[in-house]
């Protein structure tokens, strides 16, 4: 008998569910898959670094979207003196005082430099929106102002790349019970996710006024289906290398030296070794 096909929801950002039979991606195949993406992120990051252009790449989704997931499949393989992450806490108090985008300006990319928010300046037009940390009117006035930000990012010569990672209510229900149940996931819940998890209505509604407000011609919305992980990782870093214009840099020619080596493994010395057990 053939495999029996695992039944998914995938989530349209219409908020309608699109049952779908595609089986979730072996680790194997994942793995073969992503090895040449990485190879491509190392060539675009050599690009990046030589030529000192700027990207700046915004993940955002409801929880457990896989956002995180998504980031580390990126920056596996490549520098993070070239791609640096960034994950805001919870503002201060002199933070709020601030004007609303003041926080993440000093975080985008200086030449040289691809810059991934894991959350982003969006805080206001989701969490903070639906979770009552904002005003309506402050989540107003925020996306109003937005897209005049993401000019004023991309005028300045900044590759600017919006992605909403879809997941559907069953696949998020899955999920978080999986932190509850795996001792090895637990950390990743927290009082928020379960809050937030009775409010899915609120949070389409968030969604989809983000996207009318700030999916813009020159800052656009990419959304990307994660319901399957590993599809979505790749899915996700493919359409990364094709916005960015990158060339390949040639590789110079590199042969090991020779080097003197004895065999002779110094004094006896006193170390701790930690004991052998694998």
């Amino acid at each position: 008998m053939g495999k029996k096909k695992h039944k998914q929801h995938s989530s349209n950002p219409d908020g309608h569910d699109e049952p779908t039979t595609t089986e979730p991606m072996k680790n194997k195949e994942f793995r073969k898959l992503v090895k040449p993406l990485h190879a491509e992120l190392v060539a675009m990051q050599e690009w990046v670094r030589t030529t000192g252009a700027k990207v700046c790449i915004v993940f955002e989704g409801r929880d457990t979207a896989g956002k995180g997931g998504v980031i580390k499949s990126i920056t596996e393989r490549v520098s993070p003196r070239v791609f640096r992450v960034v994950a805001l806490p919870a503002p201060t108090e002199r933070e709020k005082s601030q004007m609303y985008i003041q926080r993440y300006v000093p975080h985008l990319p200086a030449a040289g430099e691809v810059v991934i928010f894991d959350r982003s300046w969006y805080n206001r037009a989701g969490v903070e929106r639906v979770m009552g940390f904002c005003t309506e009117e402050q989540t107003k006035q925020f996306l109003t102002e937005a897209p005049e930000y993401e000019r004023s990012i991309v005028a300045s010569g900044v590759i600017l790349l919006k992605y909403w990672l879809e997941v559907s209510e069953g696949q998020q229900t899955l999920r978080l019970q999986s932190r509850i149940d795996d001792p090895r996931k637990y950390w990743k819940l927290s009082p928020m996710d379960l809050k937030s998890y009775t409010r899915w209505d609120d949070y389409t509604r968030a969604r989809d006024d983000m996207f009318r407000f700030t999916d813009t011609g020159w800052a656009p919305w990419y959304v990307a289906n994660t319901d399957d992980k590993k599809r979505g990782r790749l899915n996700v870093i493919r359409h990364i290398l094709d916005q960015v214009p990158y060339t390949p840099i040639d590789r110079p020619v590199v042969e090991l030296p020779k080097r003197k080596a004895t065999g002779d493994e110094g004094p006896d010395l006193p170390l701790r070794r930690i004991p052998t057990l694998y």
